[in-house]
């Protein structure tokens, strides 16, 4: 296995993974469609995205999973944090240490920018549920809210 950076020009890889996602649980709620492609791509010429982080895990020639994630300074405590997005990996490629792998590397990257805190939604379904409770230093505690802007 091999961790890379979502770059640009991995953006078709990344395309080839949505895809293979859909085909063993088509459940994600966006489609892979024009305006997605544009929408991403334009994202790694906005500098709106330069806290953004996003890492592959690359098996048999292809991606597997990945992680996103974002920095989040505040003028509160004068901290940097940084904020889980979204981990997935392919339903077939689970259980191999992949979702372990993209978040070591993860975690060890946002310490290296100075994030002493990573903090993250935790999906409803019992799979990812057990992911969270088995990371090490790692505590569930407060609620996440999602508000509509």
């Amino acid at each position: 296995m091999e961790i890379r950076k979502y770059t640009a020009d991995r953006i078709p890889d990344v395309l080839q993974f949505e895809r293979d996602l859909r085909k063993e649980e088509d459940f994600w709620g966006w489609e892979i469609d024009e305006k997605y492609i544009a929408d991403v791509a334009a994202s790694f010429e906005d500098p709106a995205f330069a806290n953004s982080l996003s890492l592959l895990a690359y098996m048999d020639g292809r991606v597997v999973g990945r992680i996103d994630s974002t920095k989040i300074c505040s003028h509160f405590d004068g901290s940097a944090k940084a904020y889980l997005d979204w981990i997935c990996v392919i339903k077939s490629y689970r259980h191999r240490g992949v979702a372990r792998a993209l978040m070591q590397s993860l975690r060890a990257e946002l310490k290296a920018q100075g994030a002493d805190t990573l903090i993250g939604l935790i999906a409803a379904n019992e799979e990812a549920q057990r992911f969270y409770r088995s990371l090490p230093n790692a505590e569930i505690r407060d609620e996440g809210i999602w508000i509509d802007l």
